[in-house]
């Protein structure tokens, strides 16, 4: 079983078209999916999951006071550095809103009148659509622990596909390089980093490839809307050469990813578009190059 993540240094590059893409070509062997933007997951808008499962996720704890073992001594307020904590005539109060979870009132109360309880941060999803199995999740606004959440259904996936000896895991990871994508990549065979000749294109396209140095997980490119500017795709590709990153696909420009777009399709199942083929020729040498990785 190889896992394959697809990243990007930033957003719009055309990361997850490529994914639906990659996911509708695996799937002909056998594919378990994963959406790991779990801040803004989009994945769904080409496959059209239909939720089979539904988990919540926990990412935290917040504190409360049980009111008949507190004794107001305020030691709650005074050690609490996110001012939740408020006491008046004898009694402490903590504000959920305004509690972080760091626990100090917890461990400081001679009382133990605080207790900590979990608090639902978002939640995870085993969905089925047309091309496999798909685990993906949702963060509730204004939460954190991203990269766990991340790391949860990527386990999901790759439990499914080894029970059912499924050969891919097709990982779309999140913009950036922040934690949700280093839960994404850490561990995965192979990572196809998809870029465009844009000035932030190429800038974030650095960031994102010392990423996966770092997590010394193999790399290559995929460079997406080539006819942008000629000029730029020239130093993407020198830069690839000087790092030894090899790009695999130089993907034009195509109305046609629109329109698949509007259907909900991944583009791969448009009979008419140009970069579809140029699709299949980028997942033939993903599984020639992941059979050699790692």
């Amino acid at each position: 079983m190889k896992q394959i993540v697809v990243l990007s240094g930033k957003g719009g590059t055309g990361k997850t078209t490529v994914t639906a893409a990659l996911a509708h070509l695996a799937s002909r062997d056998g594919a378990v999916l994963v959406d790991a933007d779990v801040d803004a997951p989009n994945l769904g808008l080409l496959l059209q999951p239909q939720i089979e499962a539904t988990t919540p996720f926990t990412g935290g704890s917040k504190a409360r006071i049980t009111a008949e073992r507190c004794t107001g001594c305020a030691r709650c307020h005074e050690v609490c550095r996110f001012d939740a904590v408020t006491c008046e005539d004898g009694a402490c109060h903590i504000e959920a809103l305004s509690c972080e979870g760091c626990a100090s009132c917890y461990y400081q109360c001679p009382e133990g009148a605080v207790e900590m309880d979990a608090c639902q941060a978002g939640e995870w999803y085993h969905s089925a659509t047309r091309f496999g199995p798909l685990f993906h999740a949702l963060l509730f606004p204004g939460q954190e622990n991203s990269g766990k959440l991340v790391s949860t259904v990527r386990q999901q996936a790759v439990l499914t596909a080894h029970e059912g000896a499924v050969p891919w895991v097709i990982i779309d990871g999140a913009p950036g390089i922040g934690c949700p994508v280093i839960a994404a990549a850490t561990g995965a065979d192979l990572a196809v980093l998809v870029t465009e000749p844009t000035v932030s294109g190429l800038h974030d396209l650095e960031r994102v490839a010392e990423l996966t140095r770092h997590l010394r997980v193999p790399a290559v490119v995929c460079l997406n809307k080539v006819d942008l500017s000629a000029a730029l795709a020239d130093r993407i590709t020198a830069y690839c050469r000087r790092e030894k990153i090899l790009i695999l696909a130089h993907l034009p420009y195509d109305a046609g990813v629109l329109r698949a777009m509007q259907a909900g399709k991944a583009v791969t199942e448009m009979v008419d578009s140009p970069i579809g083929h140029e699709l299949g020729v980028l997942w033939t040498a993903l599984k020639e190059v992941s059979a050699s990785a790692r």
